[in-house]
């Protein structure tokens, strides 16, 4: 049932390392971005994993991807600017696959900015959804005026991204629907069915 292709897709920097699951064709595509390449993130991370599953178990065509210098993914590390780029070349590869579906995208930790970066400058992306977004670490003013639906899961107890802050930044944002998962850290150890569950929650 969950059965993933893995390919390359071109990318602004060479090829990109990706993981496609083909889902129902009449559902909108989802892409999804990893965090920050720096610390360990590829597409293989847990929480973007679980992310995916949220997705595929309700039917939706997911992509995964690698941002570049990521494991197979050409190019190397560009301080979120190029991993944008990468993002919305994913975009654009989801749309060729899938040119009758709506396009939404989901990002975990740095992968929400990079990701919503290249959603926010594509009208065929319909919804958002952002994983304990780094408000703490990039700037997300892109978004001030953003009027598309926009899922946030944060957790309560993160270590890298604070919830308060977190809090305030969806609170300032009225597109924001915000879901709180209590005791969960940034990775949500103990807690991954409720971050599915919350990630899911407003469709």
């Amino acid at each position: 049932m969950h059965s993933h292709q893995p390919l390359f897709l071109p990318g602004p920097a060479g090829r990109l390392q990706a993981l496609y699951h083909q889902g129902d064709e009449h559902l909108p595509a989802v892409v999804i971005c990893h965090p920050h390449p720096q610390y360990g993130g590829t597409m293989r991370n847990k929480v973007v994993y679980w992310m995916a599953r949220a997705f595929e178990s309700q039917g939706h065509p997911v992509l995964r991807f690698n941002f570049r210098g990521v494991e197979q993914s050409d190019g190397i590390w560009d301080g979120g600017v190029g991993e944008a780029d990468d993002a919305a070349a994913a975009l654009e590869w989801m749309h060729g696959m899938h040119p009758e579906s709506s396009l939404w995208l989901a990002g975990f930790s740095f992968g929400c900015y990079a990701g919503l970066q290249a959603a926010h400058a594509d009208s065929r992306v319909e919804r958002m959804f952002a994983v304990a977004p780094a408000v703490n670490m990039w700037s997300f003013d892109f978004l001030d005026q953003e009027t598309r639906p926009l899922t946030v899961v944060a957790a309560t107890a993160d270590e890298i991204v604070p919830f308060d802050q977190l809090q305030q930044w969806g609170e300032s944002h009225p597109a924001v629907s915000f879901h709180t998962i209590t005791g969960a850290g940034h990775f949500f150890p103990a807690q991954m069915e409720a971050m599915m569950a919350a990630l899911i929650a407003d469709l």
